[in-house]
């Protein structure tokens, strides 16, 4: 299996069954009880009487399953057979277990560890130079490359967040930046910690590399750095840490100097107009699309995630790597169990050693806490008939394409590889993103089936429903209706294609849903390590 398996061929059949020896089908539609299905589709003789109801999207036994076999879907294991299942019973929670043990099973061939290493890293050859893409991006005068031209305002500590947001609303008002077309807005990115915390501990240090790294992310052209004065968080040493090129003006205030929070927002309101004109001073000019860093990241999955706009996203993500651009899957705990697909891409020994170190990470980190990583599959993804993190991750990995796997970085290190990369985060959206974002991704694709109205300020947001039902329900938030692979309106790799057009349109300033929403300000969640004091 590759990490982007196609859908098999169309059918009007009511179930589906993802590859060959799969224990169970997915029921395209809600199956009454006393349902008789042909499986003529499947290509299998006799028909399947359903013998529970069974919900859109879930799953069905194609065959008799003994308590304690293997379970199976997209050819991989799911988990165990918590008891007998008959064939056409409903396949889910009351019947399909996982232990800590299934994770990470590898395969026969593998080597020391229980992990195939590199059998699958095969190089994506990059397109001829005359079919390569562009799109139109901002160039900063040191190089980098922005998809979106904001001013930010930064906080080194929750207590300046309120200053801060007051600041950014002056500048929210219907005609506020009409004077400058070429500014994206005025946002600011506020959390609730920078303070009773070690001042060298690794919570205060990832805290300031991913704050660091939204300084540094191209897409900001001016920064306003704002604190209270007394924090573990210090304004001056995080600033001192951005190595920002003299071009990007940076003003550091702290409300405590200043003289309090409203002398505060005047000032900063003061300070921005001053920058107004000289961000808005910037043209969009053509740039190759391997200036693009790609995040990729799923939310509210749900049984059709793996089939539909993973596939397709994974798609979009190889041919952009075949531009010679990045892209960067994320969320560890929810690649967990899928994690030996991955190894088998790694171009060398050393990446597949990194992204198994901080799978073993996780499973410490969730021990220590009293968790299990398959706590991870939410109320949202078992409704929408995911069961087990093994199933939920061997969709979200889908995500990756097929390139070899070029680099795993730990949370908001910089994205510096180009090619098919990994970042260790979270599987909480807005964490995972925010370091996807510190990173340096300039564009990110969020892939949804129970529906989600997610944004990432200052990067543009592209949300993929992964059934029709959901575009149709929330077209509102919506960019792409990825349920038209199941109708058979498109093919999974003609889904990704399309995607592909879309992202290049994003970058060049096209507008996503959120961002027409005014989502993403929000978002902005550093993940939070180390004891609080």
């Amino acid at each position: 299996m590759t990490t982007s398996t196609p859908l098999p061929a169309r059918t009007a059949a009511p179930l589906l069954r993802l590859a060959p020896g799969d224990t169970v089908a997915v029921a395209r539609e809600a199956l009454a009880a006393g349902t008789a299905v042909d499986l003529a589709a499947l290509g299998e003789a006799g028909a399947l009487t359903v013998r529970t109801d069974v919900p859109a999207g879930h799953k069905v036994a194609l065959r008799d399953v003994a308590a304690g076999e293997a379970v199976r879907k997209y050819g991989q294991l799911i988990g165990l057979a918590s008891a007998p299942i008959a064939a056409g019973e409903h396949v889910h929670v009351h019947n399909l277990a996982f232990t800590a043990s299934q994770a990470g099973a590898g395969s026969a061939d593998a080597g020391p560890g229980g992990y195939a290493v590199g059998v699958d890293a095969r190089p994506t050859p990059l397109v001829p130079p005359a079919e390569r893409r562009t799109f139109d991006g901002i160039v900063r005068a040191d190089g980098r490359v922005a998809t979106r031209n904001y001013i930010g305002i930064l906080t080194s500590v929750n207590c300046s967040a309120t200053a801060a947001r007051r600041i950014a609303d002056t500048f929210r008002w219907p005609g506020a930046l009409d004077a400058y077309p070429n500014v994206d807005g005025v946002v600011a990115l506020t959390h609730g910690t920078g303070c009773g915390m070690d001042a060298l501990g690794e919570g205060a240090q990832l805290l300031r590399r991913t704050i660091s790294g939204y300084a540094r992310h191209p897409n900001f052209a001016a920064l306003l750095v704002i604190g209270l004065g007394c924090e573990v968080n210090q304004v001056a040493a995080l600033t001192s840490g951005f190595d920002l090129p003299p071009e990007v003006p940076v003003v550091a205030m702290t409300i405590q100097e200043i003289g309090g929070t409203t002398r505060t927002v005047a000032a900063g309101v003061e300070r921005v107009r001053e920058l107004l004109p000289v961000v808005d001073a910037v043209r969009r000019v053509p740039v190759p699309a391997s200036e693009l860093v790609l995040g990729l990241n799923c939310g509210g999955s749900d049984a059709w995630s793996g089939v539909t706009a993973n596939p397709a996203l994974g798609v979009a993500s190889d041919l952009l790597v075949a531009q010679g651009g990045t892209s960067v899957l994320a969320e560890t705990p929810e690649v967990y169990g899928a994690e030996h697909l991955l190894t088998r891409r790694a171009r060398d020994p050393e990446v597949a050693a990194k992204l198994v170190r901080r799978i073993r990470w996780w499973e410490e980190y969730t021990a220590a806490h009293g968790g299990s990583m398959d706590n991870n599959p939410s109320p949202g993804n078992k409704a929408g008939g995911l069961t087990t993190i093994l199933e939920k991750s061997l969709g979200a990995v889908a995500k990756g394409g097929s390139a070899a796997l070029e680099a795993v970085y730990e949370y908001a290190e910089p994205i510096t590889a180009k090619g098919f990369t990994f970042m260790d985060t979270p599987g909480y959206d807005p964490v995972s993103v925010t370091g996807l974002v510190a990173g340096g991704a300039n564009v990110v694709c969020f892939t949804t089936g129970r529906g989600s109205v997610f944004g990432c300020k200052p990067a543009p947001s592209i949300k993929l429903a992964t059934n029709s039902e959901v575009y149709a329900r929330m077209d509102e938030d919506m960019d792409v209706d990825c349920g038209r692979v199941l109708t058979g309106e498109q093919t999974v790799e003609e889904a990704g294609r399309e995607l592909f057009e879309l992202i290049l349109e994003v970058a060049s300033g096209r507008r996503s849903k959120s961002e027409e929403l005014g989502v993403g300000d929000e978002e902005f969640q550093p993940w939070q390590l180390g004891a609080v004091m």
